[in-house]
């Protein structure tokens, strides 16, 4: 694991990534639906810097198949260990949920599940069926593993359910992955998202990376191309904070206007939306994102059936 940097871990972090500490009444509300309806939350379990601002407007990113996840990632809050027993009222408490959250656009994550023979495609495909009957104006964005071993038929599989966006974060450079990434690999993870637009252009894909990690510019420019390469609409970049002193350090605090100069860089590269910000998460203001991706596309097929003028 990754333990240099430790002067940079020692300072104060800067103002431009404090939050407040959530305190409203709404914030409240969603936590107990949360705990009321058994569902694990990538916000509390992944330790979001955002989850005050997103539980008080009653928006969290559920995650589904347990807390327990099968890989160790050197970044990542969530714990590691054997994951319990899939629960089958999961699906229909994600459903209900979103129902009593009044969510115009819900995010639905997962732990990695090696131990399942699918991998958890199966429970998203439940979720996601779930939520159509349910709530069926809800548009509907996955974040998903890479289905190590058993990508082809998951992504089928999920495709078919239909969510609107479907999300997997490459997370850093391909130099990196040895290190801050060890159970997944780079291409993999592309040929993932290649896989899904292959399946059905109309689906939205995303993926994110973190800044922070000891990445090299050039090398952020290389993955915004690898992405485009691989058809990926939205891309979401935010800095890389240290959950806990045994997981990788920060090397550097990525100023805001270096996130701005990416930002531009990842526009004029071609992807339909971009939010680049210390603060960005994978579904922070996913809902808006959401929108702004889906105007942005008809803009985009508006100018090519208008053709040349």
């Amino acid at each position: 694991m990754n333990d240099l940097s430790n002067t940079t871990e020692r300072q104060r972090k800067p103002d431009w990534i404090r939050v407040k500490a959530p305190t409203s009444k709404a914030f409240g509300e969603t936590r107990d639906l949360m705990r009321s309806l058994n569902l694990n939350t990538v916000c509390e379990e992944a330790a979001c810097p955002n989850i005050g601002e997103c539980w008080t407007k009653k928006h969290a990113t559920v995650m589904i198949l347990g807390d327990t996840c099968t890989r160790a990632c050197a970044f990542c809050n969530v714990k590691t260990g054997m994951p319990g027993k899939v629960d089958a009222d999961e699906p229909e408490h994600v459903a209900e949920a979103a129902a009593k959250l009044g969510l115009e656009h819900i995010v639905i994550t997962s732990v990695d599940r090696d131990d399942l023979a699918d991998g958890g495609a199966g429970q998203f495909v439940k979720v996601i069926e779930a939520l159509r009957r349910t709530t069926p104006a809800t548009t509907i964005e996955i974040l998903t593993p890479d289905f190590r071993g058993r990508m082809q038929a998951a992504v089928e599989a999920i495709v078919a359910a239909g969510p609107d966006v479907y999300n997997h974060n490459l997370e850093t450079a391909p130099r990196l992955y040895p290190t801050i990434r060890p159970g997944a690999r780079y291409y993999a993870s592309l040929r993932l998202l290649e896989q899904v637009k292959a399946h059905d252009p109309a689906i939205f894909t995303k993926s994110g990376i973190m800044l922070g990690l000891g990445e090299q510019r050039l090398e952020v420019h290389q993955v915004m191309d690898d992405m485009r390469c691989a058809g990926i609409d939205f891309l979401t970049m935010g800095q890389y904070l240290r959950p806990t002193p045994k997981h990788t350090a920060v090397i550097e605090f990525v100023h805001p206007s270096a996130f701005d100069a990416y930002g531009a860089i990842a526009r004029a590269k071609g992807f339909l939306q971009v939010a680049a910000s210390p603060l960005t998460r994978s579904s922070y203001h996913a809902g808006d994102d959401f929108r702004a991706m889906r105007a942005a596309r008809e803009i985009q097929l508006a100018q090519r059936n208008a053709g040349p003028q």
